[in-house]
């Protein structure tokens, strides 16, 4: 019999943990790349979706109700994302053969009273979990895939400009991504940032950064659509 010493056995152990923290990729980062088996074949990301702008939505399972109410808010709101090109990925942990059993049912469901509608973005085959790890969504404390509940908003570039996570038991919101997404795409156009609680249409601010020596004192001359309600605060108007 081989006896395996107590201090070793700890330390396979710490390994096995530790090889089960896998790193989320930053903002500012490049998405990493995967190729996978989904309901619309095989899927190459991101480079299939070439120059648009792209979404990596997860989910921990299949058929489990907070999963499909946010499938089915997305669906809804397809030609939105095709109006702001963007092009949505989900990802699930489960296998293609339930991916397409899931959205087969979806497809049938009259969800807050709407019509039925047709699921037109891939749904990826991740049981493996080779995507969930790549993009940092298996961790130790857990060890289970309840925490694949991230979003990924990429741009043009395949740059991560946004990531958020929900835990399984909240819904995410489809406006508070669109409101994301318009917000990012306007300050990489047009070098402005957006306040808090911004909405499309409403004014945004001038990117300024205080300097020692500059004047503090509010300007109480209004230039165009230009305006400010403090020395660091200064504003844009926006013209719909």
């Amino acid at each position: 019999m081989i006896v395996i010493p107590v201090t070793m056995l700890s330390a396979q152990q710490q390994t096995q943990k530790e090889n089960r923290n896998f790193r989320i990729p930053l903002i500012g980062e490049k998405a990493p790349s995967f190729t996978a088996e989904a309901t619309t074949g095989t899927v190459n990301f991101p480079a299939d979706f070439g120059r648009n702008w792209k979404v990596l939505f997860s989910h921990p399972q299949d058929f489990t109700p907070v999963c499909s109410s946010e499938i089915l808010e997305l669906a809804n709101l397809q030609s939105e994302f095709d109006k702001l090109g963007v092009k949505l990925v989900v990802l699930s942990a489960d296998p293609l053969g339930t991916h397409n059993d899931w959205k087969k049912a979806l497809e049938t469901l009259n969800y807050k009273g709407r019509t039925p509608v047709k699921i037109k973005f891939p749904l990826v085959d991740d049981q493996n979990l080779v995507v969930s790890k790549m993009y940092g969504m298996i961790h130790a404390p857990s060890n289970t895939t309840r925490d694949v509940r991230g979003v990924f908003i990429i741009d043009p570039d395949n740059t991560i400009q946004a990531i958020y996570f929900y835990p399984n038991k909240v819904g995410r919101s489809t406006d508070e991504l669109i409101r994301t997404i318009t917000a990012l795409q306007l300050v990489a156009k047009d070098n402005v940032l957006t306040p808090g609680d911004w909405k499309a249409g409403n004014d945004v601010l001038i990117p300024y950064l205080p300097k020692a020596g500059d004047d503090k004192k509010v300007s109480t001359t209004n230039t165009g659509d230009i305006y400010n309600i403090a020395w660091f605060m200064t504003f844009k108007k926006l013209h719909n």
